[in-house]
């Protein structure tokens, strides 16, 4: 069996669905620029560097789900997977995903970002399973908090096993594994799947690649 798993930020897109979550935000005027923006561009600094901190990041990413209703918040994501999402989206990444899709037995995006923002890509890669940061609800109401843990650094390993559990699976059950990421801090995941693929990556996990072996590719040519 063959396991495919992507990260979604600056690998299937080329471009940071959070980062650009908040900014849309900004342009909107839904959220002040003065005290937003800043922050916003704080944390993808910190994300880049691999010392975000998760939990600091989510209240403040958060937050402004709490304030709006669900209606409210789906019409400001239709437009902004219009305007941010679908520019970021490479025929190159489109022909991988389909050929995972067509060869693999199960495929899922593995992604930090919340499941708000998330859910509607991972539809319009044609992917079915997501595993991601889950934002609480109550009676169909974001709160701004958690439900969880964060699908971030080894919170991806963690909430892999539960997905899989889910599916009664585990990842041993697969002769194959392949996660293709980015990210240093993706580092836990792909050092457990039995193929890891560096995708345009952070100079961090460039260095890890090439000292591991681990094939490099690039989805925006």
């Amino acid at each position: 069996m063959k396991l495919v798993l992507f990260d979604l930020d600056n690998t299937l897109l080329a471009g940071d669905s959070d980062y650009e979550w908040g900014q849309f935000l900004i342009e909107r005027g839904i959220v002040d620029r003065a005290l937003y923006e800043s922050r916003n561009l704080e944390f993808y600094q910190q994300y880049k560097a691999g010392t975000l901190d998760i939990n600091e990041f989510l209240d403040f990413q958060l937050r402004p789900l709490a304030q709006h209703t669900r209606a409210q918040l789906d019409a400001w994501h239709a437009d902004f997977m219009q305007q941010k999402i679908q520019p970021m989206i490479t025929a190159t990444a489109r022909d991988l995903v389909n050929r995972a899709l067509d060869e693999a037995d199960l495929v899922a995006i593995i992604t930090a970002t919340n499941s708000f923002v998330t859910s509607p890509i991972a539809q319009a890669f044609g992917i079915p399973h997501l595993i991601a940061t889950e934002p609480e609800q109550i009676q169909g109401q974001f709160t701004g908090k958690v439900s969880g843990t964060p699908s971030f650094r080894e919170g991806k390993v963690t909430r892999l096993n539960e997905w899989l559990t889910d599916q009664n699976k585990q990842l041993q059950d697969f002769d194959q594994s392949w996660f293709y990421s980015d990210s240093l801090n993706d580092l836990p995941l792909l050092e457990l799947v039995s193929n890891p693929v560096a995708v345009d990556a952070d100079p961090t996990l460039h260095s890890h690649a090439q000292a591991r072996g681990w094939p490099s590719i690039s989805l925006r040519k």
